[in-house]
């Protein structure tokens, strides 16, 4: 399972216009789910994504989590994350999930964010969506469990 996250300033997903989710000070995580990829991935990449220090400390040093801060936590499912760009001009998606393993893999993690997390917002899966941003630094890491 793969996490893109992104410290941001805030965030939101709109689908036809319309906000469906929205955060202040916390991570947009963009979620890529592969073939392989089990509940033990899922909830081993929420315990990263919870516990992972990118937010500055009173130094300016990144030593705080989410959890310290009780920022917000978007999670937005991106199909696109698990292609395969190391040769050619197009992607290949041969180790993403099949739609049907994507779908239960995410609302699986969505619903462990939910369980452990008050501060959790998401995307659809399978929808169209427009994401915006304020990057915070920036700061973005890729993280693959």
């Amino acid at each position: 399972m793969i996490g893109l996250l992104q410290r941001v300033g805030n965030a939101r997903v709109e689908i036809n216009s319309q906000i469906i989710a929205q955060i202040g000070t916390g991570l947009l995580v963009l979620i890529g789910v592969e073939k392989e990829d089990t509940e033990t991935n899922a909830d081993r990449l929420l315990g990263r994504l919870l516990g992972y220090r990118v937010f500055p400390d009173t130094e300016g040093r990144m030593n705080r989590s989410l959890e310290d801060i009780q920022g917000g936590l978007l999670l937005v499912p991106q199909f696109t994350l698990a292609a395969e760009t190391r040769k050619g001009t197009r992607p290949g998606f041969s180790r993403a999930a099949a739609p049907d393993l994507g779908a239960r893999m995410f609302s699986y993690l969505l619903n462990r964010a939910y369980a452990r997390y008050p501060g959790t917002a998401a995307g659809h899966f399978g929808a169209a969506m427009q994401v915006t941003l304020t990057n915070d630094g920036p700061v973005s890491f890729w993280l693959q469990v």
